[in-house]
């Protein structure tokens, strides 16, 4: 058994380790069951004998999600649809209940950018610029040498330099925003939506095959205009009131249950009062952590 030691460092680590683990996977759920193997490990070391229980613990989650993401690699390579990461939903207000992780850290578009990534130059990155390793822990880490670390490091910050941080919305501006898409998008109103997308906006449905959901990306304002009047035109009627906005993986969105009881998540990229992006998950598998809020929707994806 291990000792009460073993437990109480471990927890004080638990919120950093999730938080690694979701910036590796993009997954909620895999992120439990890897920090979840972690402390397995963890449970049969000799504390006394550990320097750092932070790096050890850090290093070993690392280790298990680079060897989860390589045997998944076909996995996703098969996925049906576009990507997206689990997300991660909070109330609006700043005095709601914390999650685990820091949400602004962890935007749908660095995910999206983190994704595209080698397994090691992800990790690199993250252990690098998120938990401040220096190259010689991470090349322990991922069996490289540090300079070659520093260069997977430096790859890896010039392609996530296109992922420019979303600049924060007033709450405000950013809920008048969620209502007004909401309404247009409901009720199918394309000069609405015209006017509320910018140019270069890109709608991503995500239902991995399970349900039914926009196969590619939707690039650009009339094309995503179209696609949501097209939606309300089959659901027919008028829209019923927009749900709570809820934080998604820290920008404005809400949760909805749509037709057929499909439970999504509609996340809404904001910048100079225009949508740039929407981040539609509608896979069950990644929405069983979520409950619904508010009434019930129309068919969207």
């Amino acid at each position: 058994m291990p000792h009460k030691t073993h437990l109480a460092l471990f927890e004080t680590e638990r919120r950093r380790l999730m938080g690694l683990a979701y910036r590796m996977t993009g997954s909620i759920a895999e992120s439990e069951d890897l920090v979840q193997q972690a402390w397995l490990r963890w449970a049969r070391q000799d504390v006394g004998q550990i320097v750092s229980p932070r790096s050890w613990l850090s290093a070993t989650v690392t280790r298990l999600c680079l060897d989860h993401l390589r045997s998944a690699r076909v996995r996703r390579e098969q996925y049906v649809g576009a990507w997206l990461p689990e997300p991660l939903v909070t109330g609006c207000s700043e005095d709601g209940e914390a999650t685990w992780i820091l949400e602004e850290e962890v935007s749908v578009a660095l995910l999206l950018v983190l994704d595209r990534l080698s397994p090691e130059m992800r990790a690199a990155f993250i252990l690098r610029d998120a938990f401040d390793f220096g190259f010689d822990e991470i090349g322990a880490v991922i069996d490289r040498a540090p300079a070659a670390c520093r260069q997977l490091v430096s790859r890896a910050r010039r392609r996530i330099a296109g992922a420019d941080p979303i600049p924060e919305t007033e709450p405000e501006a950013a809920e008048e925003l969620v209502r007004a898409f909401w309404r247009a998008s409901r009720d199918g109103d394309m000069a609405a939506l015209l006017d509320l997308f910018a140019a270069d906006v890109e709608v991503r449905t995500d239902g991995g095959g399970r349900v039914p959901a926009a196969l590619n990306v939707i690039r650009g304002a009339r094309r995503a205009a179209a696609l949501f009047a097209g939606l309300a035109r089959k659901r027919g009627g008028s829209a019923p009131p927009c749900p709570p906005l809820s934080r998604i993986n820290g920008t404005p969105g809400f949760v909805s249950l749509e037709v057929g009881g499909v439970l999504q998540t509609t996340a809404l990229g904001l910048r100079d009062g225009r949508i740039i992006a929407v981040w539609i998950v509608r896979n069950p598998e990644k929405l069983r952590h979520i409950a619904p809020q508010g009434s019930a929707a129309a068919g969207q994806g």
